[in-house]
């Protein structure tokens, strides 16, 4: 195998050096791939020492030098991959020794296009880790919940297996074959500041086959620390649901717009538009309530119906 590792860097100064030196370590790993997207911080000086210091490293910009996001930063790191293979990485967390282990023996298999394993978490400031636990469950392991591939693995991140599958894996445990990426051309969604990554990984799901590597101990840590953007966020708030809405928004059009399975295409809408009605206010939000419901009773009972944020 010959992997590139994709970096985006944003105010990671404190953290990069830890995640970098957790990829080159592997022989497997060929280059270190870091897009540096306008950082506030000293995060490009560090970038810059780090590709100086190891020749796997190496520092690319956007072309106007701005801010683009993570979503778009991956994407320039895809254009710019040369191995067979693309890992991902966020600038916060880092790679245990066990990382490309399952790998190594599924890509053997020319079928199997993409493997994903388990995360664990690290707790990096005390502040970082009581907002995670206030908004999550305590989970030592971030993972799903059986083995699975192909179609199931699709089926499973949309809710409709027998067994409840898990909602998402992620990235960091991600490694796809980079031409696999190529005849549909997946790419993440610049436009999505947010969940792009959820976002990346239905599609692919869809259009990969995916399977299951190492599900019950971790190959990567993520790190929770004050700046997690998505501990920020009190769950079925506004900001929540805004943000929600845009992620299955966005999966809404791609679905209506590709042949899928006619029952992922209406679970994948009836997600949307609970969090699009959980947007309207007064009168109009329970008018289209009710209009929604009469046209698709299932809305009703999804997970996702109208919760409303009472504080």
């Amino acid at each position: 195998m010959n992997i590139t590792v994709i970096i985006p860097v944003y105010n990671a100064a404190e953290f990069l050096e830890k995640a970098v030196q957790s990829a080159v370590q592997f022989e497997e790993v060929k280059e270190v791939i870091l897009i540096e997207d306008k950082s506030t911080d000293n995060s490009l000086e560090i970038s810059q020492r780090l590709a100086n210091e190891n020749p796997k490293v190496k520092l690319f910009q956007h072309a106007d030098k701005g801010n683009h996001g993570a979503g778009a930063a991956r994407n320039l790191g895809i254009e710019k991959a040369t191995s067979n293979f693309i890992a991902f990485l966020d600038a916060d967390d880092y790679y245990l020794p066990n990382r490309f282990d399952a790998e190594k023996d599924l890509f053997t298999n020319p079928k199997v296009e993409g493997v994903f394993n388990a995360i664990g978490t690290e707790y990096l400031t005390e502040k970082g880790k009581e907002e995670f636990q206030s908004k999550f469950k305590e989970v030592s392991l971030s993972t799903v919940n059986y083995p699975a591939e192909g179609e199931e693995v699709f089926n499973g991140l949309l809710g409709l297996t027998p067994k409840t599958f898990g909602t998402s894996f992620h990235l960091n445990s991600l490694t796809v074959r980079r031409e696999s990426l190529e005849p549909h051309h997946i790419r993440f969604n610049k436009d999505l500041r947010v969940h792009q990554d959820t976002e990346f990984i239905i599609k692919l799901a869809y259009h990969c086959h995916l399977r299951t590597g190492c599900i019950d101990q971790p190959v990567a840590i993520r790190g929770v620390h004050d700046n997690n953007r998505i501990t920020k966020i009190i769950k079925y708030s506004p900001q929540y649901n805004q943000r929600q809405f845009l992620l299955w928004n966005a999966l809404n059009a791609w679905a209506s717009s590709h042949q899928i399975p006619s029952i992922a295409r209406k679970r994948i809408y009836l997600i949307y538009k609970s969090f699009d009605l959980s947007l309207k206010k007064g009168v109009i939000k329970y008018c289209n309530i009710l209009c929604e419901a009469f046209k698709n009773p299932e809305i009703l009972k999804t997970k996702y119906r109208f919760t409303y944020y009472n504080k």
